[in-house]
């Protein structure tokens, strides 16, 4: 046994020790202390039972110390690849969680508790959630996170006024309507992930990104990107470039008459940006006032517990299979997103929906996640392929748009990078190296929280807080050591930055006014289709 195997042993065994003696004095009445108290976000245990009664007590600390030992001695095995050792680790996590006590029923004091206070009509209710919830295509069971019925796009959610003024087969561009008499001269055009659909950025009037802008002053367009079928499974990712991110600027051009504008990349729509900015270097295209990267990688140095899902074998089942539909079906990638975060996103909706049998509770956000989209077979096989598994996208024509091999190193853009402390999909410190690739100015920001709560943060919200340093040419541990702290939200903080590209107000822009007939109102067609 090595000598940190050995640690570890000891560790648990001295945990096992004072666990039980703990215990042992608790039913007795005496004075007791806890061993093994849940991390800070660990919402499993918040019923009282789990600390007021000894033996659910004993249930719960059994299990965190069983836990860690695991995971420790799994964490200690020598002998494995980085990439081995990494999905290692996280299914070892996967089966810890299974595995907790609050999962069943006889070891769940909330459960037991509901169980005999209704008779056992939660376990009934429970059973008919779960039929419910087994899709009648595939067979597979879809938690049902969240009440399907609570929201409607366009009367409760996505509901900031404004219309299409352009599609193409990728894309409807939305532009919506000002707030205010005057707006500021250059146009903001936001790129969000095709992954999901772009109305994270516009869920309700209190927690609307776009509408906080169009309140600020902004002309704000925003891409509105199709949910594909067989049809569009040609399209790759460099279509997405040209057909989408600045066919999109055209459009904004032709809206509103002036070539500055200013843009914003969500996660892929980030990278997405990247590729577009690198393009228009090589082309001498010089629309670009600023670029804003939301939660973005460039860089796939680090990938995040995203990198577990993706090696040659992983890849080359995945495109049989994507060959095969034409796409990737979206069901499938939001079960990899949660189990991203399986506790929260799987295991909570598990007990809730099954064990307790409630029902679910409306929740915008959860409404979002659960709308997802299918990715087109070849695009999705380029973007596994060049960034995740080669990380080619960081190097000089490791990625041609329209025949041409593009340099992200060489984009001179004015650059302000938002990232997330606590993101599991594009981790801060890989966001940050890619921060470090560009030649022009940046500013790198780092928020707290996760990849969609911590950007979706507005300022009346009064929540989490951000980080700002210096530069970015020292190492992303340096940055985060000497950074300064900030309360609330980053969003004024970016609005700063934002206006010395924004030009100066003139008279507010409506759809529709360079004479160009709109297609329909917002949200639009596009952000509708369902399969």
């Amino acid at each position: 046994m090595s000598e940190k195997k050995h640690d570890a042993a000891l560790q648990a065994w001295n945990a096992y020790s004072d666990l039980w003696l703990n215990a042992t004095k608790a039913m007795l009445g005496e004075e007791s202390s806890t061993v093994r108290e849940p991390d800070s976000g660990d919402r499993r245990f918040k019923h009282p039972a789990w600390d007021e009664n000894p033996f659910f007590s004993l249930i719960k600390q059994s299990y965190l110390v069983t836990a860690d030992a695991i995971q420790s001695t799994v964490a200690e095995a020598e002998g494995m690849d980085e990439d081995t050792a990494r999905k290692v680790n996280f299914y070892t996590k996967q089966f810890v969680d299974a595995m907790s006590p609050t999962n069943f029923l006889l070891t769940n004091p909330e459960v037991l508790e509901a169980t005999l206070e209704s008779k056992g009509d939660n376990l009934l209710k429970g059973m008919q959630n779960f039929i419910d919830d087994i899709d009648a295509e595939s067979g597979q069971l879809r938690i049902t996170m969240t009440d399907r019925d609570a929201f409607e796009l366009g009367r409760n959610v996505a509901t900031t006024p404004g219309k299409v003024v352009f599609q193409n087969d990728l894309l409807q561009l939305l532009q919506f309507e000002p707030a205010t008499e005057l707006t500021c001269r250059q146009p903001l055009l936001i790129i969000p992930p095709w992954i999901n659909k772009y109305y994270v950025l516009d869920l309700q009037p209190h927690n609307s990104l776009i509408k906080w802008l169009v309140d600020q002053g902004h002309t704000v367009f925003v891409v509105s990107w199709v949910n594909p079928d067989e049809k569009l499974a040609h399209k790759d990712f460099a279509d997405y470039v040209t057909e989408g991110a600045l066919a999109a600027m055209d459009a904004v051009q032709e809206a509103t008459g002036e070539s500055g504008i200013n843009l914003v990349g969500y996660c892929i729509g980030g990278t997405l940006l990247a590729a577009t900015l690198a393009y228009m270097q090589e082309k001498g295209d010089r629309r670009a006032l600023s670029a804003t990267f939301f939660v973005s990688l460039i860089d796939f140095s680090i990938p995040g517990d995203l990198g577990v899902f993706i090696d040659e074998q992983q890849l080359e089942n995945l495109e049989k299979t994507m060959n095969e539909r034409g796409y990737h079906d979206g069901k499938e990638m939001a079960t990899t997103f949660n189990m991203l975060r399986a506790n929260d996103l799987i295991w909570s909706f598990y007990v809730r929906n099954y064990l307790l049998g409630k029902d679910p509770f409306p929740f915008d956000l959860l409404y979002w996640n659960a709308d997802s989209t299918r990715l087109p077979a070849r695009m999705h096989s380029t973007y596994l392929r060049t960034m995740y598994l080669n990380n080619e996208f960081k190097e000089p024509g490791g990625l041609s748009v329209a025949g041409i091999p593009i340099d992200v190193s060489a984009i001179q853009t004015p650059a302000y990078f938002i990232s997330t402390e606590e993101d599991h999909i594009a981790p801060w410190e890989g966001t940050y190296l890619g921060a470090q690739l560009l030649s022009g100015p940046v500013r790198f920001v780092l928020g707290k929280s996760g990849h969609i709560a911590g950007i979706i943060n507005p300022p009346a919200a009064d929540k989490y807080g951000y980080y700002t340093g210096s530069g970015t040419d020292i190492p992303p541990a340096e940055w985060r050591a000497n950074a300064d702290t900030h309360s609330g939200s980053w969003w004024p903080d970016w609005l700063e930055w934002l206006e010395q590209y924004a030009g100066e107000k003139t008279p507010a822009r409506h759809p529709g006014a360079n004479g160009q007939p709109v297609i329909e109102d917002a949200p639009g067609s596009y952000v509708k289709l369902s399969f």
